[in-house]
């Protein structure tokens, strides 16, 4: 029966009442529910969807941590968790709530449930003894009052105790008043004169009724004595008596001192106090009343955050036979001061977070509460400041950590932000709170090269296949947003394509030669390479690779004059009559590589006769250095060794066969200049060969009109039929006046020295046709440790 009331009493009682102003959700249920049954439909009362509740990540917080409800989330509806016992939870207050947060993400919602337990009568009143016993004298005038202990029923409201009914009889009645609190203090009542003599004692039934429906009730046995004697009872100074006491007073500090008079004497006008049956075991807990003196003083440690009055019921007792009583009530006042701290109760954290989340995204939700009153209990509260994160007040005592700057990972991947609350009271306490947030990584970065270019020398003919160089790109990202991978890009149309010369590593950036280099062919080349990460979108940056190609001594000289025509040797006329210096030919070589390893130097490896001939070292002219004499062969053989000057040296070797003409009237500087490869010629080298001849004939043009003026002026003069000499002789035919004539000087191109043009012997320049290309190719990086040489071939300084 009880069941099915309770079923009907909650269809009577559920109500679901959305509170706009405040953001709650009400509802109300009756006490003792079974376990799973229906309390409210949350997903229709905030308007969201069954789906919403799972993406968005429903959940039901409890400021306790005890779940009593919970919300299917099949259904959205909210049903009883456990068995909820009012009297268990609440106590005797007269309004009992369980409240419960909701909190809903993307975006960040906080919602407050308000559930009231109604109060069911499922208990009856009941008194704290069975039988209570009462001495009456029969002096006691009518109206006389005899306080009962009044009986406990757990519920509240109109479910506890209401009435008081005793059994039929002609001298008691019952008398009840309500206290401060709601409960109702029962009196016996004497409503007519005893008669010791007639009747001494009386079997009375009292009954507790509570106002419930059905009624509860309880019952116990007032067993009254009647009494000869006593018919003063004590008297108060106050019926009640009000004090304010600290809630931080020590152990022992007094309270109040009491005092009741009693107009009897002797031992009937004895008093001693005593705290009446109706005072609660806690409360006599804290506080101690002395029965001589009457002062009540505090026992133990007092708290205005668990109840600010308590009430105290005394009485004086005299020591009359029997004992009269007289009752005062004192309500002790407890004054706040600031002994808590804030608390604070962090929920629904967000323990990452994006790095490009926008500003005023919710990052975690604050509680704040100070268990103390007015000042004491007025808290503020702050985030810490030079963080990209605030506080914003949400609902009341309510807080929500929002972003409020720009975030980086990169440089601050980590937030340790301290909430910090504290109170208006004195002194002023405070609490700190830690919340751990942690930032996620975007692709916000580019990979980035060490150097935006880079110069790389590789040496030619390399290997194909060999690792040239490493680039390498660092990205400050996380992940896949930090894995770079490399690229070699295709140039332009216009420029030539380097995807055959060369690959890049996609992963580890290293460059390899995919072909052999030629310095000869190609000295450098420039690439680009990509770096790109694995992000999305992907960010990617360009360094330029600058390759170098070196020189390698991979060329042996290259001999152009003089020229060989089927044989392998050169040939070569010289007159007999060839004065000392006389050139009889000059070497020409050239070598393809550059530098060092493109230094030439000349030198004989073999000679008919090494006394007659001499070389230039850097020059390669082949001059006599004695005149010829009728012992020496009419054929020389003359085999020159070109060499450059790089490691290894690499050289190449030429025969020529000399040969010595006697009675030979031409004049050798008449041999033209025949080419024998005309192949060998360009624009340029032409445009130098006449550079050369007109310079050349302008020389000697210069040289012939001045030996043919000092010839006009010498009497003896004997003059060759060359048109370029002019000779005087004296005492005789065989001897030549060397003084007579001025020296001419000639210079070679190849040269640096001054070569003197001797009186016995005049000649003009036979170059090879080759000649003026091969001083152009010379013209190369000047290199101290080759020393020059005079005209005789010899090194200078030996």
């Amino acid at each position: 029966m009880a069941n099915a009331f309770s079923r009907r009493l909650y269809f009577v009682f559920l109500v679901c009442v959305w509170d706009a102003v405040y953001g709650k959700i009400r509802y109300s249920i009756p006490e003792e529910m079974e376990r799973g049954a229906f309390v409210g439909n949350i997903a229709e009362d905030l308007g969201l969807s069954i789906r919403d509740m799972t993406v968005r990540n429903f959940r039901l917080v409890s400021d306790d941590g005890v779940q009593l409800l919970k919300v299917n989330m099949g259904n959205g509806i909210l049903v009883v968790n456990e068995r909820i016992d009012r009297e268990i939870l609440c106590g005797r207050t007269s309004s009992c709530s369980v409240s419960q947060d909701i909190t809903v993400e993307n975006p960040l919602e906080m919602h407050r449930i308000d559930v009231e337990i109604l109060d069911v009568n499922d208990n009856s009143p009941c008194f704290a003894k069975t039988t209570y016993s009462l001495q009456v004298s029969e002096f006691t005038a009518a109206g006389a009052l005899f306080p009962l202990e009044s009986a406990h029923d757990p519920d509240v409201g109109t479910n506890t105790v209401s009435a008081y009914q005793i059994s039929t009889n002609n001298h008691f009645g019952l008398k009840t008043h309500s206290r401060s609190d709601g409960s109702i203090v029962v009196e016996v009542v004497l409503e007519s004169p005893l008669d010791r003599e007639k009747q001494s004692t009386f079997g009375l039934t009292l009954t507790a009724i509570d106002g419930g429906i059905p009624h509860r009730s309880g019952t116990a046995e007032i067993i009254i004595t009647v009494l000869d004697g006593n018919d003063n009872a004590p008297v108060f100074d106050h019926q009640i008596y009000r004090v304010d006491v600290m809630e931080n007073a020590p152990k022992g500090s007094l309270v109040i001192t009491i005092n009741a008079t009693d107009l009897d004497e002797g031992r009937n006008g004895e008093v001693k106090y005593f705290l009446t049956s109706h005072v609660s075991q806690s409360v006599q807990d804290l506080f101690t009343l002395d029965p001589v003196t009457g002062q009540i003083t505090v026992q133990a440690s007092l708290d205005y955050e668990e109840k600010h009055v308590y009430e105290l019921e005394v009485q004086a007792v005299d020591n009359g036979t029997p004992a009269l009583v007289g009752r005062a009530e004192i309500l002790v006042g407890l004054i706040d001061i600031n002994d808590n701290a804030p608390e604070l109760k962090i929920t629904s954290v967000a323990s990452e977070i994006r790095e490009d989340a926008a500003f005023g995204t919710g990052v975690a939700i604050i509680s704040v509460m100070d268990r103390d009153s007015g000042e004491n209990g007025q808290v503020n509260c702050q985030a810490p400041p030079n963080t990209p994160f605030k506080l914003q007040k949400s609902l009341n005592n309510k807080y929500m950590l929002v972003i409020s700057g720009k975030l980086d990972r990169e440089t601050t991947p980590l937030y340790n932000i301290c909430i910090s609350a504290w109170d208006a009271g004195s002194p002023r306490l405070s609490t700190n709170r830690t919340i751990l947030i942690s930032i996620s990584d975007i692709n916000d970065n580019a990979p980035r090269f060490a150097q935006p270019s880079y110069n790389v020398f590789l040496m030619e003919n390399n290997t194909p296949g060999a690792l040239i160089f490493a680039v390498t790109a660092f990205d400050p990202d996380l992940n896949k947003n930090s894995k770079v991978s490399y690229f070699l890009l295709e140039r332009s149309a216009q420029e030539r394509s380097v995807s055959g010369d060369v690959t890049v590593n996609a992963e580890t950036g290293r460059i390899y030669a995919l072909r052999s280099f030629d310095y000869e062919v190609r000295k450098n080349f420039e690439i680009k390479i990509q770096a790109q990460d694995d992000g999305s979108p992907r960010l990617s940056s360009i360094a330029i690779v600058n390759i170098i190609i070196l020189d390698q001594n991979d060329n042996i000289p290259a001999i152009v004059s003089p020229s060989i025509d089927n044989s392998s040797t050169a040939m070569e006329v010289v007159p007999k009559s060839a004065a000392p210096g006389y050139v009889v030919t000059k070497v020409i070589a050239t070598d393809s590589d550059s530098g060092q390893n493109a230094r030439l130097s000349y030198q004989f490896m073999e000679t008919t006769d090494r006394s007659i001939f001499s070389v230039g070292f850097t020059s390669g002219e082949i001059r006599t250095t004695r005149r010829f004499r009728d012992r020496d062969l009419l054929t020389q053989r003359l085999v020159v060794l070109v060499k450059d000057n790089g490691q290894p040296t690499l050289s190449s070797t030429i025969a020529i066969l000399v040969s010595v003409l006697t009675n030979v009237t031409e004049n050798v500087s008449e041999r033209k200049i025949i080419p024998r490869k005309p192949e060998l010629f360009s624009d340029l080298n032409l445009l130098l060969v006449i550079t050369l001849g007109s310079t050349t004939c302008i020389f000697l043009l210069i040289i012939f009109l001045l030996i043919a003026l000092k010839c006009k002026q010498d009497r003896d003069a004997y003059s060759y039929t060359s048109p370029i000499c002019c000779f005087s002789r004296r005492n005789s035919p065989d001897t030549f006046n060397r003084r007579s004539v001025p020296e001419a000087t000639s210079n070679y191109p190849d040269t640096a020295h001054t070569l003197p043009i001797r009186e016995s012997y005049n000649y003009t320049v036979s170059l090879s046709p080759e000649s003026s290309k091969s001083d152009f190719l010379f013209l190369k990086p000047y290199h101290p440790t080759l020393p020059y040489d005079d005209f005789n071939g010899r090194e200078i300084g030996k």
